[in-house]
């Protein structure tokens, strides 16, 4: 997130898309609560009459998939009636002449045609957002799983540059991290493109730095992603450790992947419990879980927390870091000898600009927003203040690109994916927490009551429910949520494989999944 979670009570204008925050961030979204019941707008743009529809004041119901189009709609808006910030584009900013002539020929008109948005609602949210003293925009999955998600979230940068929506208290572009430390992860180097802290692989200085610090040759070319990595599998790849992830029900295109993982040679599950990815392992070492653990997060504000560890472990469950240094040993690395996370931490601290100022003694409070470059520094909760990391500010020139698969007469549905308040993810904690089957004892379909009688559905019972890639069978649930021609479910209940029918393609720069997308046939059973 580029502003503090704090900010997110301040702003004029909230422009929240791909976001279902009240479900999936409960604890976040009390922040937008306070800013609405403060008097700020709420534009909320989502397939779905999520419980932000609910609270906002302009409700935009756009097609899955169509996020660019509508977000080239309201820049054509922005920029016709010269809501743009001059001064804020002039000194720092890049692109832009070229890009006001791009966005020239979007109009709301041409983006009513591929969202369904009608074109007077794009012109208000564009000129509510375009015409406000603090402009705050929230996203989360629903902009990044798709194969262009890249160039949904350079389109909402696009807005923030036109509108100067950046670098200011109750301001920015916030993508909300879906799990616990996924910042930290990145911040520390589990990205195939970056050394921690954001330090690119392709940098020959940084290629002799990681060099010089750990006494090996280093490639200066990135890293495969996961999507290679199972396409590898039983062919250059004979093994793989999987570390916290459940990747069997998560991933797209289940056969795919449990294919991928049963043609290794051998796999290694490191977890606090035997999800299903686990039960395919070879070995599966055990984890010691958040409660059980001495160590750092990174959350989705960038703010650095300790973690105590507050009961004792069980049994033989280890910390992730003991597991990891361990099997390092044993494979005959250097520099693994730690007996504790404090010499980890400091390591990073010692090797990654934006944590130069930290140390496991300075964290001991958790006040600390990276980046933090030196002693000294008070950290930093709000990024892009004076200057952006490399100068200037970038304008792209994105265009709209269907999806992968889009809906046909063999598969006239669409269905979209996510979370549920009351379930987490693949379930391997919450659905093993007493008392949560009685809040969602299982997975059903939303369906649009009006789909329900035209497809010969009935509330209640079950339906087959068919992708390119399979079948599965799930419970339909009447409710107006979901729009005429879309369906949606989580993917968090084993016994409903949900992804065994989503991986219609990939994003070719980050290699996300177009998990919000995926035409299907609704049959009755």
């Amino acid at each position: 997130m580029s502003n503090p979670l704090v900010d997110m009570q301040k702003p004029d204008v909230i422009f929240c898309i791909g976001t279902n925050m009240t479900e999936c961030h409960p604890v976040a979204a009390t922040g937008l609560k306070k800013a609405v019941a403060r008097g700020a707008k709420l534009i909320v743009a989502d397939p779905r009459r999520i419980g932000l529809a609910e609270m906002s004041h302009l409700y935009l119901p756009l097609r899955v998939g169509s996020d660019t189009a509508l977000l080239l709609g309201m820049a054509h808006v922005i920029a016709r009636e010269g809501l743009i910030d001059d001064e804020f584009i002039e000194n720092r900013t890049t692109g832009f002449d070229g890009f006001f002539e791009h966005i020239s020929q979007w109009t709301p008109e041409w983006a009513e045609t591929i969202t369904g948005v009608p074109a007077k609602d794009i012109e208000t949210a564009a000129m509510w957002y375009g015409s406000a003293s603090k402009g705050a925009i929230y996203y989360t999955l629903g902009i990044t799983e798709h194969i262009c998600g890249v160039e949904n979230v350079q389109s909402l940068c696009n807005l923030a540059l036109m509108t100067g929506n950046i670098g200011r208290e109750g301001t920015g572009i916030n993508p909300m991290r879906g799990q616990n430390n996924i910042q930290g992860a990145g911040d520390s180097g589990a990205l195939p493109n970056n050394y921690p802290g954001f330090q690119s692989v392709t940098d020959p200085a940084h290629q002799m730095k990681f060099k010089a610090e750990y006494g090996r040759e280093i490639d200066l070319e990135k890293g495969i992603t996961k999507v290679t990595a199972l396409e590898l599998c039983g062919d250059s790849i004979h093994a793989m450790l999987i570390d916290g992830e459940n990747t069997l029900l998560s991933d797209p295109d289940r056969e795919h992947c449990e294919h991928a993982l049963r043609a290794l040679e051998h796999l290694v599950v490191i977890d606090i419990f035997l999800t299903e990815t686990a039960e395919l392992a070879d070995v599966v070492l055990p984890a010691t879980a958040w409660g059980e653990t001495d160590g750092v997060c990174t959350n989705t504000e960038r703010r650095v927390q300790r973690m105590r560890a507050a009961v004792t472990p069980p049994g033989e469950a280890k910390s992730d870091w003991w597991i990891i240094c361990q099997i390092a040993q044993r494979l005959g690395f250097d520099g693994f000898d730690f007996d504790t996370p404090k010499p980890i931490f400091n390591e990073l601290c010692r090797i990654s600009p934006i944590y130069a100022g930290l140390d496991w003694e300075r964290i001991e409070n958790s006040e600390y927003q990276w980046p933090v470059p030196h002693k000294e520094h008070p950290g930093t909760p709000r990024l892009h203040e004076e200057t952006f990391v490399n100068g200037r500010g970038i304008f792209s020139n994105v265009h709209y690109r269907d999806p992968a698969e889009t809906i046909s007469e063999n598969f006239p549905v669409w269905l979209t994916t996510g979370r549920r308040l009351q379930s987490y993810h693949t379930r391997t904690q919450t659905g093993r927490a007493q008392g949560i089957d009685y809040l969602l004892p299982e997975e059903s379909l939303e369906v649009n009551p009006a789909d329900i009688e035209r497809w010969n559905l009935s509330d209640g019972e079950w339906c087959k429910m068919s992708s390119a890639r399979g079948s599965i069978n799930i419970k339909v649930k009447a409710t107006n949520r979901s729009p005429r021609g879309t369906v949606f479910a989580s993917f968090s209940f084993a016994d409903v494989p949900v992804n065994l029918l989503t991986g219609s393609g990939y994003d070719p720069i980050t290699h996300t999944a177009e998990l919000k997308v995926c035409p299907v046939r609704l049959e009755p059973l």
